[in-house]
């Protein structure tokens, strides 16, 4: 790490304004924390309050004596678990640290999913890591189970799981098949790279549907173009994808290539979770071998009449980088149902959106119903009609759903229910 900040040498509006500065750049959100946590030498009371005041307002800052020293009934656990190294690199950050009650910081660890296997889920924390069995008291319902990048509070004595911690982030969908079934991808993830590639497979729909995704969750996403060495005019796929999102940041790459995939490297550092999603074949294992600096992930070709892959990465999992971050990789997902993304939607095709809100009706169907505002702007050029049909498409899919969901949900809710219920109860451990 670089620029540690040492407490006891600034005056409180100094920490401010170093952290406000960091906090100003979305890529560096965290880093503001992360910097701050090695080299404390005596901190005042008057420093630490502005420190957590700008971090996270949900940190009570009180128990510490008006004279700069900690007061001795209170040795505060939860503002030290902040400034652990070992968890802040994993991704720790004070929205975890909030949730923890004084009597788990006694009897549980925190630890975070790293890989989620048949059976058994990878877990990492400080000091530790472990293969354990994934299941959580009352925690039926697909949404409450382990994710990757899940943080999982374990009981000390057995390393049993207790509860999940809530999340920052959760990606979601309905998995392939008819049976409408809730499928998690990630959780806490702070960035979203939507890898795409510059050949016959690249798919502007496809990437659409992703981004409603990450907009649902509130995710800031970053499209990835591949293969930019096998294309005559790479930028025209860039352009393309700019064309409907001009904000929206676009990196073209090859991803064999270190000096060409470091410019990704801003959104990788120490403690940040960036996730990959993207079709097979795009180049999703390349880019994370790449990116981590070995070549120990399977890769395989495409076939060579359509650009389309086979599935090479099988589980979801997190890769350390070179930089301190951590990239978590998904199987391919060309099947991608959406459900309970209208806020997404509406960020993705926001200019849609309000010029259907000038219509007559509310329910206007934007066929011949009078005081349409949708088909003028359609004969105008002013909507692009490709464009409108894709989102009428995602939005059907989307309510018919969401409909779907609404049981399950109710299904959830009632788990979670169970859960907070179980891990209230005094005297009771989990069972091994």
């Amino acid at each position: 790490m670089t620029d540690f900040i040492r407490l006891g040498s600034f005056e409180p509006n100094e920490v401010q304004s170093r952290l406000r500065t960091r906090n100003g750049d979305q890529r560096h959100r965290q880093a503001g924390i992360c910097s701050v946590r090695a080299l404390i030498e005596r901190p005042s009371a008057r420093i630490y309050n502005a420190l957590f005041s700008r971090c996270d307002p949900s940190i009570d800052p009180a128990p510490f004596g008006s004279q700069g020293t900690p007061a001795r009934e209170s040795p505060q656990p939860k503002l030290m678990a902040l400034f652990d190294p070992r968890l802040a690199e994993l991704g720790w950050k004070p929205f975890f640290s909030a949730q923890i009650s004084s009597e788990e910081e006694t009897d549980c660890l925190p630890v975070r999913v790293m890989a989620v296997h048949r059976g058994k889920i990878a877990v990492a924390g400080a000091g530790m890591e472990a293969l354990i069995e994934p299941r959580i008291p009352g925690a039926d319902a697909e949404e409450h189970r382990p994710a990757t990048g899940d943080w999982l509070l374990l009981h000390r004595e057995n390393l049993q799981p207790v509860r999940l911690l809530r999340r920052a982030s959760l990606f979601k969908r309905i998995a392939a098949g008819g049976r409408q079934k809730l499928q998690v991808i990630a959780a806490n993830v702070d960035t979203v790279f939507i890898v795409a590639s510059c050949n016959q497979d690249f798919n502007i729909a496809r990437i659409e549907r992703y981004l409603v995704l990450a907009q649902e969750v509130q995710v800031p996403a970053v499209v990835v173009l591949t293969k930019m060495d096998l294309a005559d005019e790479p930028e025209r796929f860039a352009e393309e994808v700019r064309r409907f999102r001009p904000d929206l940041a676009v990196e073209t790459v090859n991803a064999r290539d270190a000096a060409s995939v470091a410019r990704l490297a801003d959104w990788c550092g120490e403690g940040q979770t960036v996730a990959l999603v993207g079709s097979s074949g795009v180049g999703k294992s390349t880019l994370v071998n790449t990116l981590r600096g070995s070549d120990n992930i399977a890769t395989q070709a495409v076939r060579e009449e359509d650009g389309k892959g086979r599935h090479t990465t099988t589980v979801r999992e997190m890769h350390r980088l070179e930089r301190g971050g951590w990239l978590l990789d998904t199987p391919g997902m060309r099947e991608l149902q959406l459900a309970d993304t209208a806020a997404g939607l509406a960020e993705v095709f926001d200019d849609i959106v309000a010029i259907t809100r000038q219509c007559r009706f509310s329910n206007c169907s934007h066929g011949a119903e009078p005081g349409c505002s949708v088909r003028p702007a359609l004969a105008t050029g002013q909507i692009n009609r490709d464009r409108f049909d894709r989102w009428c498409k995602l939005a059907s899919e989307d309510t018919a759903n969401s409909g779907r969901s609404t049981t399950r949900r109710d299904r959830a809710d009632a788990a979670e229910r169970r859960a907070q219920s179980h891990a209230k109860k005094p005297g009771k451990g989990p069972r091994r």
